[in-house]
Parts: C-alpha cells; structure tokens; sequence
C-alpha cells in the first residue's frame, strides 16, 4: 500500500483496476480494466473479457459497501448458460486497485460476495455485497413450533448418506428441468423426498442443486417437480441425487428420521390465539381465578 501511495502522489499515475471472482465451483476467473492482461496472487486478470466495474462505495460505519459490475455476455468469459445456472450466486469478489507498470504496488479495495444478477440484450449486471452484508443475517434462536434447523446441518445431525435418506437414479422422463418422472423409484414412501434437494452429478446440468416441491408416488411411477426449473437441461441418463425432505414437524423428527434430541423447534411454544385470549374459566368466570382449580 505504501508503496502505491508514493505512486499516487506523483500526480502522474498508471493505475487501473482489476477484480476476482471465485465461484462455488472453485474457478477462478480474473478481470481488468487495463488494455493488457495482469498477473499478481497467482491469477491471471484478462483485459477486453466483457467485464468491468462501477464506482464503488465505501463507508466507516456498519452499512454495506456496495457497487455493480456490467459487461457482455461471451463465450471466452462469462457465459449466459453458466449466469442462468446460477453459477455465479455468492460468487466471492475482490476488487484491487493497482499500477499496471508495477503490480506489487497494490491495495485491495472491496472484498464481498455477486448478489443479484439481470440479463438484458447480451449483457448482464451483477450486483456486488461488501463482507457487512453478513451483519443483516438473524443471529441466534428464534422461538417458533417448527424446527429452525436445515436437514443435515450440525444442529440437525441426521446423516443424509444414511440408507434410506437419498437414492441415486438416471434421469428417465424430464420437463422443462423441472419435473422428473420415474418408472420404478419405490421403497420410499409418498412425499418421501417432498422438500428435500435434487442434485445433478453429471451432464450439462452437473452440480446444480433443485428444491423438491411436490413427490407424489402413483402406480404410474413417481413424479418429482421442483420448486424452481435448473438453469441448465438435464438429459435422459444424467446421474441425480435426491435426498429426503423435512417438513420441520416434531412427529416428522420422531418418525421419519428418530432425531427428536436434535429437534429445534417449540412445539409447545403458545399461538396468537392463546395470546389473545381472555382469562375466562368454566362457566365464563373472567375474575383471573386458576383454571386448573376451577376444572377439579
């Protein structure tokens, strides 16, 4: 930083830009605004790749740094099949201003995650979240009937590679990326996998993640629709995984996984009704009297 800063003070200045991104997937794809490619951190930052930066903005304080980033949609870089599948969501981001003359001299100047994402006429704009974003995150326990915790997690603990709780199968019958239909996937119950995730391990569609909406079971097969279609196809032979769902019901816990310990929820915990309600006993007597005296 020293070093950039005595560069800055000359007045005469050979600065630009250049950024990271670092997909869930692990690729690492660099950018520059400079008219030739620069190389620092073991990372190649290629100019003209379609993509660049707006103004950033910084604060002192607690609220969240934020800026975009724009550019083409191509082939050589960022593709509009890989933006649809979603392969860019929570894509780590770090933002360097630097002298392209002498790339030691350097200073980090954002670091966040890619938030939303719009396409239009061959382009895109992805909205960039500074590290305070976290700080809008609820923290801690919150008091509710059903579980608070996700199927699997730490808090949960059920093993999901458990016999039982997943099957790996083909894909058979596909619509729109979104409903699946099988000839022979029994051995699980109606509704078995109705919340659960479906994950594509191979084909076009490989490492997308589906949310299960409706598992009905007939004597026609099952048939798996999802929440939302893959941004990708998925073709007849693709491998899935499909694991079980949870409707965060404490019967559910007991029944269908024996994991009530690890229950997160409040069953028991009062309604708006019982909230709400006057302080009647038998009878209608509304003098705050005990209830349980009063049903003896």
């Amino acid at each position: 930083m020293s070093g950039l800063a005595a560069h800055l003070a000359t007045g005469a200045t050979t600065v630009a830009r250049a950024w990271a991104v670092v997909r869930r997937d692990s690729l690492v794809l660099g950018f520059t605004d400079h008219d030739r490619d620069l190389a620092f951190e073991g990372i190649v930052f290629r100019a003209r790749a379609g993509m660049t930066a707006r103004a950033l903005q910084q604060t002192t304080g607690l609220s969240v740094d934020n800026s975009e980033a724009y550019g083409a949609l191509s082939d050589a870089a960022i593709t509009e099949a890989d933006v649809l599948a979603g392969r860019y969501d929570g894509a780590e981001v770090r933002i360097w201003r630097v002298n392209w003359a002498d790339v030691a001299q350097r200073a980090l100047e954002f670091r966040g995650t890619i938030g939303e994402i719009t396409r239009q006429a061959g382009a895109f704009r992805a909205e960039l979240r500074g590290l305070t974003e976290a700080l809008n995150a609820p923290q801690g326990r919150v008091y509710q009937a059903p579980c608070s915790a996700v199927l699997g997690d730490a808090r949960c603990r059920v093993d999901l590679g458990a016999p039982g709780y997943f099957a790996l199968r083909a894909a058979e019958a596909v619509a729109d990326a979104r409903v699946f239909r099988f000839a022979d996937l029994a051995g699980y119950d109606d509704r078995w996998f109705e919340g659960g995730r479906l994950t594509v391990l191979s084909g076009a569609a490989a490492g997308l993640v589906g949310q299960v909406k409706n598992d009905r079971l007939s004597a026609a097969g099952r048939e798996l629709e999802l929440w939302q279609a893959l941004g990708r196809p998925v073709a007849p032979g693709d491998l899935l995984r499909i694991e079980a769902g949870c409707d965060k019901q404490l019967d559910s816990c007991r029944l269908k996984f024996d994991n009530v310990r690890n229950f997160r929820g409040f069953p028991d915990i009062p309604g708006e009704d019982w909230l709400t309600a006057v302080p009647a006993r038998a009878g209608g007597a509304k003098d705050g009297g005990s209830l349980r005296r009063a049903a003896r």
